[in-house]
């Protein structure tokens, strides 16, 4: 991901981005394959209270049918949702 470059550099607060100064598509390409190890839901610990989506910086876990998930192709491994777990229904796992 390159930075995006701007023409003028902002000399007032009003022309300050409201977002980084990087280009479009943050989570529109894939995990470039550089995680180590991967969270993994014990949906028998589960009680679905979603503090592990809140807690995610990426946005990468969801709720369908009543359960728990993970979109791997976006995860980054940093084992934030193992850690708002309170019930320990989240493992890190070794890559394979």
């Amino acid at each position: 991901m390159k930075p995006y470059l701007r023409d003028k550099i902002p000399s007032v607060f009003d022309e300050i981005p409201a977002s980084p100064s990087y280009e479009a598509g943050y989570l529109v390409t894939k995990n470039s394959g550089w995680r180590n190890v991967k969270p993994v839901i014990d949906l028998g610990k589960c009680r679905g209270c979603l503090q592990c989506y809140l807690q995610c910086p990426d946005g990468v876990i969801f709720k369908r049918d009543g359960k728990v998930g993970i979109d791997y192709d976006f995860c980054k491994g940093c084992g934030i949702c193992r850690k708002a777990c309170k019930f320990g229904a989240v493992e890190m796992e070794a890559e394979k």
